[in-house]
């Protein structure tokens, strides 16, 4: 199968499974630093698993984001709400037009590289409270994408409508090993386990019959 995709990986639950069931086409794996509380956790556990796959890896640096954008995500790991993603608090861990930032720099870099298509992880689970990753936003992007680009760059999002749940089940038939995957928005030494995201970790892993052997502060 001909490598021709370019993947958005953060090192997270998601991304890590479409980078191991999408391997044979993908020739590029892009992370980027944007100053997360939590991408210090994450990314090592990107290039750790685009080494063991053979992919080339590279991490971007977008500290603008940092800088000058409005999130939880941007401010220490005391600002991260606990609770479950349903919840109207959890809406300060957007950081505003993330995706829609990366797909542009993954755009550009996927015709630099001669690449047909721009992979990403966005699920289900996301819509309540993330705007950009929600159906109708990647249909808008993959569009721009496309009459943007000589070669009319794809961008293919195969989980968009199924739940955090099914993922898992997907890795589950992988084989893989969710310990080496970060989710916890705070990004301390172990995940707290109250946030938002470890708390749709635990809901997942319990759905799919994964014994979860992730460490939290709470045990």
């Amino acid at each position: 199968m001909k490598k021709n995709s370019l993947i958005i990986v953060s090192g997270g639950m998601d991304s890590i499974t479409m980078l191991h069931e999408y391997r044979e086409q993908i020739a590029l794996a892009v992370s980027f630093d944007y100053g997360s509380n939590h991408n210090a956790k994450e990314l090592p556990l990107a290039a750790l698993h685009c080494q063991r796959l053979g992919i080339e890896h590279i991490i971007i640096p977008l500290g603008f984001i940092h800088e000058y954008f409005k999130s939880s995500l941007l401010e220490g790991a005391a600002a991260i709400p606990e609770g479950h993603y349903a919840a109207e608090n959890m809406k300060s861990t957007v950081v505003p037009f993330r995706n829609g930032i990366m797909l542009a720099i993954a755009a550009g870099l996927a015709e630099s590289r001669g690449l047909e298509c721009i992979m990403i992880a966005n699920h289900a689970g996301d819509h309540a409270i993330y705007p950009d990753c929600r159906d109708s936003f990647i249909h808008a992007m993959a569009a721009a994408v496309g009459s943007g680009t000589y070669n009319g760059i794809q961008i293919f999002a195969p989980y968009t409508n199924i739940t955090k749940s099914d993922i898992a089940r997907h890795g589950k038939e992988l084989g893989l090993d969710y310990s080496e995957t970060w989710s916890c928005y705070k990004g301390g030494e172990h995940h707290c386990g109250k946030c938002g995201t470890c708390v749709e970790r635990k809901e997942a892993l319990a759905a799919a019959g994964i014994e979860d052997t992730t460490i939290y502060e709470e045990d």
